[in-house]
């Protein structure tokens, strides 16, 4: 399967962690929700490698689809962050998936 939008589906649809190329770099990703802005498709994931503030709770980021190289479904499970919401980031935003 070499559809980046088939393999993110899977890793949301799966609750499985997501890698990919992103500037430069391979990261891990738990995709919690794929979405449509203006025509482009994004992902919101918690990226694994981000170190955060001992006072930050960890929070979704936005991916564009398109800047994701390479993505490949892990076989390794995650759980929601608490408190997840699978709302749209905007209000112009279309929710496609959501774990």
């Amino acid at each position: 399967m070499s559809d980046p939008r088939m393999i993110v589906m899977e890793a949301i649809a799966r609750r499985k962690l997501l890698a990919a190329n992103y500037n430069g770099l391979r990261i891990d990703l738990a995709p919690h929700l794929l979405f449509e802005r203006h025509g482009d498709l994004f992902v919101s994931a918690l990226n694994l490698a981000k170190t955060w503030r001992s006072d930050e709770d960890p929070r979704l980021g936005q991916f564009k689809l398109a800047g994701l190289g390479a993505p490949e479904v892990l076989d390794a499970p995650f759980d929601p962050l608490p408190g997840y919401a699978p709302d749209a980031p905007r209000e112009t935003d279309t929710v496609l998936l959501s774990v």
